[in-house]
């Protein structure tokens, strides 16, 4: 039902018999009307320009009523099927169940620690006494094995990783890789997955070999302003590359890293999420890995170096 608009403009309202001299033909009044309502003749024209709107006008009120009543966590979305409501996501993980000790977190359940300590490192962190890292309860290792520079492009090995590689195995510290991508197509993110695979010959790891993209801060960054069709894309081929190379793969980045990829075409690869400064990580998707500060003390390692936790199944 069309009903008349309290806000409507005094071109077609009239609180007397004698319309204005300004007012359009088609909204002269032929009797006295209310002031509140609009003249006979103006109502065709409200069905006309609001009526096809209508139902969809209703729909959307309806949404965002059923959007308060589910609470903020609801998220509203629309697809081939129309509108719809996706659910709160609801964390696998029990913020009661996470624990904080002397700067590094664990995870337990029934009283038993199901979490791993890990640290993840490059060549910033300089020679690694692997032997001292072992002993001071680090249970893996993420290494970087190379990068693409963020303004001419050219790849580069980690100068250190042969070297982090090597120590880590010899204190039986398990590891797995990371490579920092600046790819902005996806040839050149199967470029930097191949770069990795011949790097690692058929060498074991532990863990995945991870795809770590993330804009600089630099505002020459070469990849800053890929769109994310183009950055799933690239995320898409560097993993698909590596998976065919015999490697599981795994995203890595903070919210804002991830929230730039349509992780449902991403589905089946595991992520590594950054965030820093929190007691329970907020992210909402799932993760496996946990990177919760970039200041972690560490034997063996003069400095600062990432603090991770993993959660095992």
């Amino acid at each position: 039902m069309t009903r008349p608009l309290r806000h409507q403009s005094a071109r077609c309202q009239s609180a007397r018999c004698q319309p204005l001299r300004h007012q359009s033909a088609r909204c002269q009044p032929t009797r006295c009307q209310p002031t509140h309502r609009p003249s006979v003749r103006c109502q065709p024209l409200f069905k006309a320009l609001l009526g096809p709107a209508l139902p969809g006008l209703m729909l959307l009120g309806l949404a965002l009523l059923g959007l308060a009543a589910c609470g903020s966590e609801a998220r509203l979305s629309g697809g081939a099927g129309g509108l719809g409501f996706e659910p709160a996501y609801q964390s696998p993980y029990d913020p009661q169940n996470l624990i904080e000790e002397n700067g590094r977190f664990s995870y337990a359940q029934d009283g038993q620690v199901v979490s791993r300590t890990g640290i993840d490192v490059s060549a910033y962190q300089g020679s690694i006494d692997w032997e001292a890292v072992a002993a001071d309860g680090i249970d893996f290792a993420i290494l970087r094995l190379g990068h693409r520079g963020y303004t001419e492009g050219s790849i580069y090995l980690d100068e250190r990783f042969e070297e982090n590689l090597r120590g880590a195995e010899a204190a039986g510290v398990p590891v797995g890789v990371y490579f920092f991508s600046q790819a902005i197509t996806e040839q050149e993110a199967i470029e930097e997955a191949r770069f990795v695979l011949e790097t690692l010959d058929g060498r074991e790891l532990a863990y995945p070999v991870v795809y770590d993209f993330e804009p600089v801060s630099d505002v020459s960054g070469r990849a800053n302003g890929l769109n994310a069709r183009q950055l799933t894309k690239n995320a898409s081929a560097f993993c698909t590359t590596i998976e065919e190379g015999g490697y599981p793969a795994m995203l890595y980045g903070n919210a804002r890293d991830i929230s730039h990829y349509y992780l449902d075409l991403l589905e089946g690869y595991d992520i590594w999420f950054a965030e820093y400064g929190t007691r329970f990580p907020t992210g909402k998707f799932d993760f496996t890995i946990w990177q919760y500060t970039n200041a972690g003390s560490v034997a063996g390692i003069s400095g600062n170096v990432d603090m991770d936790l993993e959660f095992m199944p």
